[in-house]
């Protein structure tokens, strides 16, 4: 076995021409930035001046670290100075998370961060070593990455019906991967588990990538994948789309089924990702930070990398906003926790 371990988008750039949906009409980038800034700080001026650490506390390959790269190589174009992807896997994120915690709150060390460490984290570790809402300063909600359920090959299965039926008759014997625990595939796994009324083996990876590639190998019968992770697999047939676990139908895999349409009405989970920094990080960084961030977001050739890979960008989320979304996050994921009964593993 391989590495164990444990809405809407409102905003399109188009060059420095901006198509405001909410405002009801166009309005030029420094006019929108101007907007932004009669209720946040000035950008802050001549940062940044030296590299920029940004941790990502998955292993490479998964959606989390594709969004981040590709993150990173626009702020590095835009700064002129290099933003260094660096993956710090472990603990279902909380490796990652501490590093940034203790961290200087500069500028020049920010993170990535997902649902699974930032708002099932203190659910799932009573004595977490981090606060979400203490020790990080938010910088914006980044996207929302469409999950899939999908199975090797070899399962004989079609459908959600099909596996749940065969999960029944082989209680405990199906191996299901996911990139940590507590994170999003984790938990639509464990919420599957326990609505359809089966129970199946966790086995946790460092990262969705080498879950994924497990899966491929056929060490592990099924994944609730990020579409990024699976996406080039899904195409070769090299794994069965079954499901996705959204609440509706994904506009961009129109012909796949959500579970909830599929035999287990009321499932949805939403995977999102978001950037971070340290708590006490100087606002006009922040601030330029999430601008910079939900620019590279609406590139063209980033949003169609992100199209393509069913990931949608939040490019209005500001700091606050995302705070205040967190704290909401945070009291879900804690009564889903405590009914499914999910454990650190």
């Amino acid at each position: 076995m391989r590495q164990r371990e444990t809405p809407r988008s409102d905003v399109c750039f188009a060059g420095m021409r901006v198509l405001s949906f909410a405002l009801g009409g166009c309005a030029t980038f420094p006019a929108l930035l101007a907007a932004q800034l009669v209720a946040a700080p000035a950008i802050a001026q001549g940062y940044p001046l030296k590299p920029v650490r940004m941790i990502v506390p998955v292993a490479p390959g998964g959606g989390a670290d594709i969004v981040s790269r590709l993150v990173a190589q626009k702020l590095s174009e835009r700064f002129s100075q290099q933003v260094i992807v660096d993956n710090r896997p472990g603990a279902g994120g909380i490796v990652g998370l501490e590093i940034l915690a203790r961290s200087n709150p500069d500028g020049y060390t920010i993170s990535q961060g997902g649902v699974g460490p930032l708002a099932v984290n203190p659910s799932l570790h009573p004595k977490l070593s981090y606060d979400p809402l203490k020790d990080f300063a938010p910088i914006l909600r980044a996207v929302s990455a469409l999950n899939v359920l999908v199975v090797h090959p070899s399962l004989p299965v079609q459908s959600v019906k099909d596996l749940i039926a065969l999960a029944r008759a082989n209680p405990g014997k199906l191996n299901y991967g996911s990139s940590g625990p507590g994170r999003a595939d984790h938990l639509a796994a464990e919420l599957f588990s326990m609505m359809a009324g089966v129970r199946m083996q966790h086995v946790p990876y460092k990262g969705g990538g080498p879950a994924m590639t497990d899966l491929v190998g056929g060490n592990l019968q099924l994944i609730f994948a990020t579409v990024s992770t699976a996406a080039a697999h899904m195409k070769s047939g090299k794994v069965r789309t079954i499901a996705s676990t959204s609440g509706q139908r994904s506009d961009l895999f129109p012909d796949v089924p959500t579970i909830a349409e599929s035999g287990l009405p009321g499932f949805a989970i939403d995977n999102w990702y978001s950037f971070i920094a340290p708590a006490r990080t100087p606002e006009a960084i922040i601030n330029t930070l999430n601008v910079e961030i939900a620019r590279a977001l609406t590139l063209p050739d980033v949003k169609e990398r992100l199209h393509a890979l069913g990931i949608v960008p939040y490019t209005t989320s500001r700091p606050e906003e995302f705070t205040a979304y967190l704290r909401s996050e945070i009291a879900k994921y804690a009564k889903l926790v405590k009914a499914v009964g999910i454990t650190p593993e």
